[in-house]
Order: structure tokens, then sequence, then C-alpha cells
């Protein structure tokens, strides 16, 4: 008798257009486990019953996606120290005893892109991050113990970007600001943590953050180059790139929590960006 695949999958609102069915279907085969991978579109008001009755059912994992980051945090009977810091978790994860486990996996899998798919260096760089929201909750705890010279966060309200960095200045040097507040000096790295690229549009900056040596990731991605990849490379940046490394990577990271089994992650990428380029043409 066949043994049924354990079941997993990803929770958003929406979901429809989520590339991790396609990311761990691939990682499944290349390790050989027996898995499902679904989407599952919940809204916010049904999320914590919902996902409680996937665990119920013998669910054994489930990545979180937009709105449910913190929701997911709060349904957590215990939390990894990097979702701790963050107050948000992408990964559920049942333990035994029906205890579910949540982690944040996001920081782990943008600092993977940018050091070992795109070879660039965080240490002792000055590094920009766009937004004060849960994506830059998620990130900036692992970029800050890679020790940069220095991170600033701007956020169009200055308080909210103040109240995230309470809980990371003791991780290293993190200062807040407002878009119209930034220094008119080049970054090393700028990094749009922001949701404008999902609506077209591009956070309100100068382009004095940008020089000729600037690498410019936005942590976003879609069929083609996304608004902030367009403006800064129209404005002269030495590289700018689109989130799909770091979706991989933390999907990955994902992966290995539930399975016990690194995938590789190459294979997977290229696949992606062969996709994209087709949309393209």
């Amino acid at each position: 008798m066949n043994t049924p695949p354990d079941q997993y999958g990803v929770v958003g609102h929406p979901v429809a257009h989520s590339l991790s069915p396609f990311i761990h279907g691939m990682f499944a085969r290349d390790t050989e486990q027996n898995l499902v991978y679904r989407l599952h579109e919940v809204p916010p008001e049904r999320f914590r019953g919902y996902v409680l009755e996937f665990f119920a059912r013998g669910g054994r994992g489930l990545n979180v996606t937009l709105p449910h980051k913190e929701a997911a945090a709060s349904l957590a009977n215990d939390l990894t120290p990097r979702a701790e810091r963050a107050g948000a978790v992408n990964t559920l994860m049942l333990l035994e005893e029906n205890r579910i486990l949540g982690d944040n996996t996001d920081g782990a899998g943008l600092v993977s892109d940018l050091q070992n798919n795109l070879r660039v260096p965080v240490e002792q760089r000055r590094i920009l991050i766009l937004g004060a929201g849960g994506a830059t909750r998620g990130v900036l705890g692992p970029l800050l113990m890679r020790e940069p010279a220095q991170i600033v966060v701007a956020n169009r309200s200055v308080k909210r970007a103040q109240t995230l960095l309470a809980d990371f200045c003791d991780l290293g040097p993190v200062r807040a600001c407002g878009f119209d507040e930034l220094p008119a000096e080049a970054f090393d790295l700028i990094i749009n943590a922001t949701s404008a690229s999902l609506s077209g549009e591009v956070p309100e900056i100068s382009a004095d953050v940008l020089g000729a040596h600037s690498v410019c990731y936005d942590m976003a991605y879609g069929k083609s180059a996304t608004p902030f990849v367009r403006w800064a490379l129209e404005r002269g940046c030495a590289r700018a790139v689109q989130g799909l490394g770091m979706l991989v990577e933390q999907a990955a990271e994902s992966f290995e929590l539930w399975r016990g089994v690194r995938p590789q992650t190459a294979a997977v990428l290229s696949a992606l960006r062969r996709h994209a380029a087709e949309g393209r043409n």
C-alpha cells in the first residue's frame, strides 16, 4: 500500500500568484520527498481557525504570506529566536503533542541570495532599507548579524521606523529617518521592502541615495522588471535585481526545517528566471 503524501502549503490573501507550489514541488522531486504542496486562499478573519483545522487534519507545515505573518506569530505555541525577534512568522510546523512552531526564514533567504547567488557583500557596507513593515522586520536581524557598517531604515512615517528599530538597536548600528530626510549620499546596498512595486509605484526617495557602485534589491518580484528595479537602472546604479532569489532561498530554509534535508536551489532559481524571461518576450 502506498503511503499518502504529507500535506504542506502556503496560506495568504491573495495567494493565487504564488510560485511556492512550483518551488517546493521541485524541492520534493529532487530530494525524493513524499509530499504535496497546495495554495490556501484565506482571508484574515478565517486565518486562525483555518490553520488550526489544517493541522488537526494531519497537515505538516505551512508557509505564511501577506497579510498573515503577524497573526501566525500569535498563533504559534513556540517561536524560533529569529521569529520572536521579528514578531512575524512565515513558516509553521506541527510538532509533537500538537504544538505549532513558528519560524521566520525571510532574513536568512535574503542574506543567502545576496551572498551566495549574487555575490553582494553585506559586511562593512552601508545599507538602506526602504519601508518599516513586516518585510523589514523579517530581514533586519539577519542583516545586522552580518556586521554592516550601518543600516538606515527609511519610511514615510518616521515614528513607525523608530518603533521598529527599538527591537533591533542592540544588534548593531541602525537608525531611522523619513524618506525626505535621507542623506544626499550613495549607499552600497539599497533594499526595497515596501509594497510599492506591487501597485506599480516607487518609494518617494531622491536619486541622491544611488551611486555608480550601488546595488539595488527589490524584495518584490514579477514577470518583468519591477518599477523599483527600472527606476534604479535608469539612474545609473551598478546593478538592480528583484527578489526571486530570496523567494527560493527562504523556501529552502522552510523545506529543511520541515523535512530535515537541504534542497539545492540553483536549478529552481534558473527555472524561475527562464520563466520570467519567457514572460517578457
